[in-house]
């Protein structure tokens, strides 16, 4: 009787464990984009200050200053830069890979590259580059 009752114990223990330990399942929200590749190269330029932008949900990488960036692609929502100086990713419950996406010199989101998505930015960034 003692081992049944040690097992039913243990069972309510590790159900009333696993019910805490759920957790939120965190989107990003991602809208299709039609990504058209740059042929050659296209605009070059790097950041002289740090950028931070932010997401109605999830978190990016902070942007290096100093970070080299060359046009790689067009989508509707603007120009997609990628960079070789650092990983850009887009993260939630999920990381994505991402390059940024500029237009009238702000950057307004992401363009997730596996995804073949654009993640917006919560509000629109302006930067400070350097042309190369």
């Amino acid at each position: 009787m003692k081992t049944r009752a040690w097992q039913l114990c243990c069972v309510a223990i590790c159900a009333a464990w696993l019910g805490g330990c759920a957790f939120n399942i965190i989107s990003v929200r991602q809208n299709p984009a039609h990504y058209e590749a740059i042929a050659g190269t296209g605009a070059s330029w790097s950041l002289t200050t740090g950028v931070r932008v932010g997401l109605p949900e999830g978190k990016t990488s902070p942007l290096k200053t100093t970070s080299v960036w060359h046009q790689v692609g067009r989508i509707e929502q603007g120009d997609v830069f990628h960079t070789s100086d650092q990983n850009v990713w887009v993260v939630a419950s999920h990381q994505h890979e991402a390059d940024i996406v500029i237009r009238d010199g702000r950057i307004v989101g992401f363009f997730l590259v596996y995804e073949r998505t654009f993640a917006p930015a919560d509000k629109p960034v302006d930067i400070k580059t350097t042309s190369r």
